[in-house]
């Protein structure tokens, strides 16, 4: 039964004079329990006709409802006894609920906005909706949460929850379920806000915000037109990073890797990094030598400078950034990732990240979900990361805020992972680097991801070439109006007396002369011998072609099969893993050939045998997709984890394998990121299916295929994308090869596709043996991982090198030759049954193992042999509009000699990459097999 009619009743009749909340309470318990109340309520309650008789599942709503509209008649009729102390205690209730919605719900009166544009009222934070009034203003109550001492009057209280809660910040926080936390939030924010930010440091502030303004004004005036994403509206962002710099150095960190999109990257270049402003004018004014590579525009640029902090000297790096700005989130945090193994963090508390936004970005990219949710994961976790949301509350054009996302704040993504969330007025640098230092206390506290909304304006456009007022004509009828806001907090320090006119001035006089000296005065640049780096200089330079030596001694290649088939005493393994890990013994004995998963598996083993770290993820990559590399072995009894790979030794370096989570995108950018700042570490993704690598094209396109043509940056990342075509439907099959193909330049990556165990070990011992870092694209086996064909023996290993093209195996005479067969992959075993199944002799196989950098060189010496074929065949299981066919065409045609003609045989095109009808897979792979030849 519901009463709310009737509560409503009670409280408007105002019977007997008492308080009329205190009625409505005390009537919703009496009828669910009648010994729930005081004594003398429960008399009244009985005295009243009929209520006595009446049960709450006897008489309906209605019958009560109409009772109690008989006795708001009366209002008089009788009275209620109430004591003094009962009063009190509720009060005390009431206000304790106050305080409550204040934290809860004090972001939404917050004066937040820097434009003034009025926020609705919440009924949640005014006095009379606990039934109090100023006239309750000199009653104390029980406070010491909020106040810092025990007791307080009504009107201190009102007054600091309104200073605290409704001012310029606006605090979510109030949903975490880790109440330490809670309650660690609220001691910051109401025991230190009022006087974290000295007198003193009031002058540093203001020199901060004149460095901002002022360069934003100077590029205006000296390159009028051009693109710069002017920070102008937000400058309180440059104190902002200088508070969560400075406040990291005093506690103990080494390095903070920051990412950010366009708007004020310039000024962060110069103003926090330290840039010269003679190296930023030579971007502007087109004068900065790429040499042969094709650079970048300059608000994506990166930099890296060692600066001064009062805990020493801090390295800063700033990513650089393509224009899909919110990728750069998932590929810092994997640079946090690589640096703090580096550091061998394991607190996570030397390296911190600091993740810029745009509103609309934040709201509106996947990315930022993706790379949220790996914030506290065992394979992506950094000990949480800094979110500073740069909002200046139109996104790119957007008109309305409806328009960009279903939420109230562009920020509420983060409530997801119960991040505390802080919303704060940009015109109000105080409290924007109040913000700083409670964000950088937090982190450090509890390794968790916490966000700065600064909520804040832009000057311009989109760009200075945009005219905003065209699609937000309020809101910049407004900005025209208002100062900036290093204008608003210097005015306000010259009321308190701290500087002078004269002295304001002279700080943007003195700003503007060092600019036009090329000179920089913000920013004190160190030399940080402490530091650990790592060396890229061995890499830059080298060719593609070069060759070593991958192969590893039988000795030790048994040696390490022997300790990869340990495993603690009474550790009972999964009936097929068992049957594994017995197969395995008989493959280190030479038993039995070796399949992919010992040949992957020794690989692994010998390079961290030769001190080269490890780190793989991916969905399933620990047993693998397919179940073939069981890299961790479970206890069935009790399901603890061992690691084979990772107890070769004492003094081996890590191995690291993680099952990640249902991510791409933002997962391959958090490789990206780690493989581009360890050179030395094996960093390898590993997609379920290839096809899910699509999920990242992003970071395929605008990092791993370009990052050394835009920024001269190299990364060695590893990425197996399961590939053939066995049937299972259009998406599962392709691995989209020829996408990666079609990014393929200049030496930029190397796509490969092995067909036997010593292949694969070859090709992943080269990746860390040669003197070269290029990310490397493997099209990966599902069938071959159990063929019987495609198997391999130790001397495989111990004596063999990847091999770039492998020539034909049977005893093909070449002279008899009337055909020639090239492939790569899986449809290689398809052709070479057929052709063994129907005897024939005239026609050879040829698998390119290598499809880029393509070998030239090694096809044209296997060509040479068959002087008298004329006609050669590219085969493959791809529709002809996909894999590697149109993209190999030409550099297949310049291997062949006069007289020689190139066809293909295959699928036809196609727009789906695969038949979904397994009967039609059959038919189409028979075909292509046969058409081959034929």
């Amino acid at each position: 039964m519901q009463d709310n009619s009737m509560k409503s009743l009670l409280a408007t009749s105002y019977l007997s004079g008492g308080n009329a909340s205190y009625i409505e309470e005390l009537y919703e318990i009496y009828l669910k329990n009648p010994d729930g109340v005081p004594q003398e309520w429960q008399n009244f309650f009985e005295s009243l006709p009929n209520v006595s008789n009446m049960g709450t599942t006897d008489v309906s709503h209605a019958d009560i409802k109409d009772y109690f509209l008989q006795l708001a008649k009366q209002p008089r009729a009788f009275h209620v006894p109430i004591t003094a102390d009962a009063l009190k205690e509720r009060k005390q209730i009431q206000v304790e609920k106050l305080i409550e919605n204040y934290r809860r719900f004090g972001h939404l009166a917050a004066k937040i906005d820097p434009l003034g544009f009025q926020r609705p009222e919440v009924s949640e934070l005014q006095l009379n909706k606990y039934n109090l009034s100023e006239a309750d203003y000199k009653e104390t109550f029980a406070a010491e949460g909020l106040m810092g001492k025990s007791q307080a009057t009504l009107k201190d209280i009102y007054t600091k929850l309104r200073n605290v809660y409704t001012e310029t910040i606006g605090a979510e926080y109030m949903y975490i379920s880790n109440q330490e936390e809670v309650r660690w939030l609220q001691h910051y924010l109401e025991q230190k806000k009022s006087s974290v930010i000295a007198a003193e440091d009031k002058p540093e502030i203001l020199k901060l915000l004149t460095a901002a303004d002022g360069l934003e004004r100077y590029l205006g005036n000296r390159f009028v037109g051009q693109k710069r994403f002017s920070l102008e509206g937000g400058d309180a962002f440059v104190p902002l990073l200088h508070e969560i710099i400075n406040r990291s150095g005093s506690e103990g960190v080494k390095e903070v890797v920051i990412g950010m999109a366009h708007r004020g990257r310039l000024n962060v270049l110069v103003n926090v990094m330290g840039q010269s402003p003679e190296e930023l004018f030579q971007e502007f004014e087109g004068r900065k030598d790429y040499g042969l590579t094709s650079g970048d525009v300059k608000y994506h640029l990166g930099f890296s400078s060692d600066v001064a902090t009062v805990g020493g000297p801090v390295h800063l790096s700033l990513a650089f950034n393509p224009s899909h700005l919110e990728v750069i989130s998932s590929v810092v945090m994997g640079s946090v990732r690589a640096r703090q193994d580096r550091y061998e963090d394991a607190h996570r508390n030397q390296i911190t990240a600091i993740q810029v936004h745009g509103d609309a970005a934040f709201a509106g990219q996947g990315i930022v979900m993706e790379t949220l949710n790996m914030s506290q994961t065992n394979a992506y976790s950094v000990g949480g990361a800094i979110h500073i949301v740069i909002n200046n509350q139109v996104g790119f054009t957007t008109s309305n805020p409806k328009d960009a996302r279903s939420s109230l704040y562009c920020t509420d993504v983060a409530k997801m992972i119960e991040a505390p969330v802080f919303h704060v007025n940009g015109d109000d640098p105080e409290a924007v680097v109040f913000l700083g230092q409670l964000a950088t206390d937090y982190r450090k506290k509890f390794g968790k991801d916490i966000v700065i909304d600064l909520v804040c304006y832009r000057l311009h456009g989109h760009n200075e070439a945009d005219e905003p007022s065209a699609t937000q004509p309020i809101m910049y009828q407004k900005i025209r109006t208002m100062d900036s806001p290093r204008e608003i907090y210097a005015q306000k320090l010259i009321k308190e007396g701290i500087v002078t006119e004269a002295q304001s001035k002279n700080l943007v006089d003195e700003y503007r002369e060092a600019l036009d000296q090329g000179k920089q005065i913000i920013v004190n640049t160190v030399q940080n011998s402490q530091r650990k780096s790592q060396n890229w200089s061995q890499f830059i330079g080298q060719e593609t072609n070069v060759v070593v030596d991958t192969s590893v001694s039988k000795e030790t290649l048994k040696k390490l099969g022997k300790k990869l088939e340990e495993y603690p005493k009474n550790f009972e393994l999964q009936r097929q893993v068992g049957n594994m890990m017995e197969a395995r013994a008989q493959m280190t004995e030479g038993k039995v050939p070796l399949d992919w998963g010992y040949a992957e598996t020794m690989a692994y083993a010998t390079l961290l045998d030769e001190g080269y770290p490890i780190r793989i993820t991916g969905q399933d990559c620990r047993r693998g997709t397919f179940g073939h590399r069981h890299a961790v072995l479970y206890d069935q009894k009790t399901g603890e984890s061992y690691f084979p790979l990772a107890h070769l030794s004492k003094d081996q370096p890590f191995f690291h394998i993680y099952d990640s989570l249902l991510s791409e995108q933002a997962v391959v950018g958090f490789e990206y990121g780690y493989a581009k700042t360890q050179p030395n570490t094996f960093t390898a993704w590993e997609a379920q299916f290839g096809d899910f690598a699509n999920g990242a094209q992003v970071v395929i396109d605008q990092f791993i295929s370009s990052g050394w043509q835009k920024w001269k940056q190299l990364s060695g990342l590893v990425m197996l994308l399961p590939h053939g075509y066995e049937g299972m439907g259009p998406e599962h099959s392709s691995a989209r090869l020829e996408r990666y193909l079609q990014l393929c330049a200049q030496h930029n990556i190397q796509v490969c596709a092995p067909t036997t165990p010593a292949q694969i070990f070859h090709l992943l011992r080269r990746q860390m043996v040669r003197p070269l870092r290029l990310p490397l694209i493997i099209m990966t086996p599902k069938s071959l991982l159990r063929h019987k064909l495609a198997v391999s023996t130790l001397d495989d290993l111990a004596k063999g090198k990847f091999q770039l093209i492998i020539p034909e195996i049977d005893a093909i005479k070449a002279d008899k030759v009337r055909k020639i067969v090239l492939c790569s992959g899986k449809v290689y075993y398809d052709l070479l049954i057929k052709r063994r199944e129907e005897n024939i002799e005239d026609i050879a196989i040829i698998r390119i193992e290598q499809l880029y950098p393509f070998p030239y060189d090694e096809l044209e010496m296997e060509l040479e042999k068959y002087k008298k074929t004329k006609e050669v065949v590219w085969c493959q299981e791809e529709p002809k509009n996909q894999g590697a066919w149109f993209i190999i065409r030409d550099r297949i045609l310049g291997c062949l000699k006069k007289g020689q003609d190139l066809v293909y045989a295959g699928r036809p095109p196609s727009a789906a990459p695969a038949a979904g009808y397994p009967a039609l897979h059959k038919k189409q792979q028979t075909e292509l097999v046969n058409d081959a030849l034929k």
